[in-house]
């Protein structure tokens, strides 16, 4: 996972305005930072437009790049297109140049740096070793009064072949990106030392700028990222590791031995080696073509190795691998699906896999993660050893993802919250739906709001009551079970430490009543002893009348 320390300053030259420089980054998906910095142009009269227009046009575009652009082809194509439109919409527009900027790019993904620039603002690398490099080109006039003419900017003609650089980084090291706002003022030598220092952005700016008069200095801007640690999962997708496109009983990968397959489609299997067995992963044969069915499968075998608790299976990534796999331990019992078919759920066993599951999902949450895939088929119910009852284990990293990714595919659409089907984040309160339908499942045999094939738009209205179909569910288990599973997610727990405190504390467990429900529905045994008391007083003001 991509760690940045980062900070960033604009001063203007003139008090009370915008100026006309421009910078923001984002960080997308935890592992490709995005740096952008311009400069507009003094002398075109729309210069901070174009910086500004420029930045975020940037930052957009890359959060919905295809993920089979490569940084370089993105890079190219992106700067192409709003050199175009910045050039198209002066000529449109003034009929001459005006929306003219510098343009700097500088994109981090695994360890590795791409830098784009167009005009004479600056990216500097200060390595771990505090040597400072600078990485861009000024595209100045080379005569010494000519200096301040730029030779190549955003917008100044209809085309521009952006030249795309790359160099290796690490851990330790610092990017900067900076106007030349800043190095009219600042020799390398005296940013280097601030750097050094551990300044940011803002006391840099301001130290540079002390003892020149606003109106007699250009606006300045810098950006400044200190990496504290690299995403290592782009490192581990360029790895050269053969995708075998047929698997078959036999097949010897760094001496385990393929057994037999437990999936149709033939890509996981139990494997032998020295006597011992283990479940063997690989990826689908498509991720040979495919770099998104490449770079799902390395984020699942990045995250399963994160994964350490007991909730969970061992799963590793052997160093010397010969093909693309990871291995997990082999959990023998069966799958609660199958489970259930059997035999029903004891209450007992009922409240120990709602346990289970929070400490599952609060082990990963704890990883900045979520399963998003919970449902009995998920989950693996063995034996305790030596012990009466039954334990649980769960399985399948494929679905594993960020807490609060937008993008998700995973789950099974019966146990997804009606907000995942809109589009919503994954989070805390939508596992907890899918851990209530679980639980209404395994202990009734029925989906609260029926089953949802998968492309379906459902409806969801009021589910009814687990103990409508099992009467042995106690109420204050019933409650927090409909409170999971409630529609509006307002009405749910909002963490899963909410829910496990009512699981440990029954006594403390409140009624759970729908919003709609009737009073007679929601307080029977109360509405009918006011129903009677009231038809006691009427008789007896009546006898009294009479008699």
């Amino acid at each position: 996972m991509l760690k940045v320390q980062s900070s960033q300053f604009i001063l203007s030259k003139e008090k009370d305005t915008s100026g006309d420089d421009a910078c923001d980054f984002a960080i997308l998906d935890n592992s490709v930072l995005v740096a952008v910095l311009c400069d507009g142009v003094g002398s075109a009269r729309k210069g901070g437009a174009a910086a500004r227009q420029s930045v975020k046009f940037f930052i957009d575009h890359f959060k919905t790049r295809p993920k089979n652009w490569d940084i370089t082809q993105s890079l190219t194509l992106f700067t192409q297109h709003i050199n175009r439109l910045l050039f198209k919409e002066s000529m449109t527009q003034y009929e001459q140049i005006e929306l003219l900027t510098t343009l700097c790019v500088a994109v981090i993904e695994g360890d590795t740096l791409y830098t784009m620039n167009l005009g004479d603002s600056r990216i500097y690398l200060l390595d771990k070793e505090q040597n400072l490099k600078q990485l861009s080109e000024d595209h100045i006039m080379d005569e010494d009064n000519l200096s301040h003419v730029l030779t190549q900017a955003c917008g100044l003609t209809d085309h521009v072949e952006p030249v795309i650089t790359s160099s290796s980084i690490e851990k330790g090291d610092t990017l900067v990106l900076c106007s030349d706002g800043l190095t009219a003022l600042m020799n390398d030598e005296e940013i280097k030392e601030s750097l050094i220092k551990g300044f940011g952005s803002k006391l840099i700016i301001q130290s540079a700028a002390k003892g020149h008069k606003d109106n007699e200095r250009d606006d300045i801007s810098m950006q400044i990222f200190r990496l504290e640690e690299l995403d290592e999962r782009h490192a581990i997708k360029n790895l050269d590791l053969l995708i075998p496109l047929t698997l078959k009983e036999g097949d010897v990968f760094d001496g385990y031995e393929l057994k037999s397959s437990m999936m149709e489609h033939g890509r996981i299997w139990k494997v032998e080696k020295e006597g011992k067995t283990y479940v063997m992963k690989f990826p689908l044969a498509t991720a040979v073509d495919d770099p998104i069915a490449l770079e799902e499968f390395v984020k699942e075998a990045w995250y399963a190795k994160q994964v350490s608790h007991k909730a969970f299976g061992d799963a590793w990534v052997p160093h010397d691998r010969s093909a693309r796999y990871y291995l997990m331990e082999l959990v023998e019992g069966i799958n609660l699906a199958e489970y259930v078919k059997n035999r029903p759920l004891t209450i007992d066993s009922a409240i120990a896999l709602a346990k289970f599951l929070h400490k599952a999902e609060a082990h990963l949450l704890h990883l900045g993660l979520v399963h998003g895939d919970i449902k009995p088929e998920n989950i693996i119910v063995y034996n305790k050893e030596d012990e009466v009852g039954v334990d649980f284990k769960m399985v399948d990293f494929g679905s594993v993802v960020e807490v609060f990714e937008v993008n998700s595919r995973a789950g099974t659409p019966s146990y997804l919250a009606p907000e995942r089907f809109a589009g919503g984040a994954i989070n805390e309160t939508t596992e907890i739906f899918s851990i209530g339908v679980t639980l209404y499942w395994a202990l009734t045999g029925k989906f609260p709001y029926g089953e949802i094939e998968p492309f379906q738009t459902p409806s969801f209205k009021q589910a009814k009551s687990a103990l409508t179909f099992n009467k042995n569910i106690p109420e204050w288990l019933n409650s927090i079970i409909m409170r999971s599973i409630a529609v509006d997610a307002h009405d749910r727990y909002s963490h899963y430490s909410e829910f496990f405190y009512e699981l440990k504390a029954p006594d403390k467990v409140k009624p759970y009543y729908p919003k709609d429900l009737t009073f007679i529905e929601r307080e029977p045994l109360l509405f009918y002893k006011i129903g009677f008391f009231i038809l006691l007083v009427t008789n007896v003001i009546t006898f009294v009348y009479y008699n």
